[in-house]
């Protein structure tokens, strides 16, 4: 699925260089259930951006699906973040003035999917994660929750080979946190590759492997 190997990614600051990843060499295979632990600073968000294609990286490799990802334009990061790849956040990230149904929907309408098409897999997915009576509601109107399955049918809709979690648990009760890794264990055993980042050990202990991040690099 996916494969880094000695990626290093590094920012400017007024004092110099400062490294974020070094040297980190990761494997994940397809149909993996994947948790990144580390503490605050040890490089897990720059991670998850390099593997979401939402940043670059200095040096190394980073292969996905077979496809070697660097240096690539707006538009192709794009269109490997969109064909390949599910993004689910801590802070949902859902537009607040959509229902249920055309938030999941939105990212077909980027693909140019016709708009029938669209809310027909959308419906279809909120079905799948437990919101089949949830899909005019507006944000607002929905639980902590309901909006995190909202957020989960989104990268679903897509059809992706990998789902990238940041922190999904993190803004939720621990019987909510639950109920959505739970969800997400689902998907994992029909064959979905899940990647969670977390902070939490009780939510990283339902994962199949933790790879733990100390200062820019994996542990041992």
């Amino acid at each position: 699925m996916l494969r880094l190997d000695n990626v290093c990614k590094s920012y400017r600051t007024a004092a110099g260089a400062l490294d974020v990843l070094k040297s980190v060499n990761l494997n994940i295979d397809d149909g993996e259930f994947v948790a990144i632990m580390g503490s605050s600073g040890s490089g897990k968000s720059t991670l998850l951006n390099v593997l979401g294609i939402l940043d670059d990286y200095d040096s190394g490799t980073y292969t996905l699906a077979g496809a070697t990802i660097k240096d690539l334009s707006e538009s192709k990061a794009a269109y490997y973040r969109n064909q390949f790849i599910g993004f689910v956040f801590q802070s949902f990230h859902l537009l607040p003035f959509k229902n249920a149904l055309e938030n999941v929907a939105l990212p077909l309408y980027y693909r140019g999917t016709p708009r029938k098409e669209r809310y027909d897999m959308a419906s279809e997915v909120l079905r799948k994660v437990g919101l089949a009576d949830r899909m005019d509601h507006l944000p607002n109107q929905l639980s902590g929750g309901q909006k995190q399955r909202v957020a989960i049918a989104r990268a679903l809709v897509g059809n992706p080979n990998l789902i990238l979690a940041d922190e999904p648990t993190g803004a939720l009760d621990s019987d909510t946190s639950h109920q959505v890794m739970h969800l997400l264990e689902e998907l994992n055993d029909e064959g979905m590759t899940v990647v969670v980042v977390t902070h939490e050990s009780d939510i990283a202990d339902r994962c199949g492997r933790t790879v733990r991040l100390v200062d820019g690099q994996i542990a041992k």
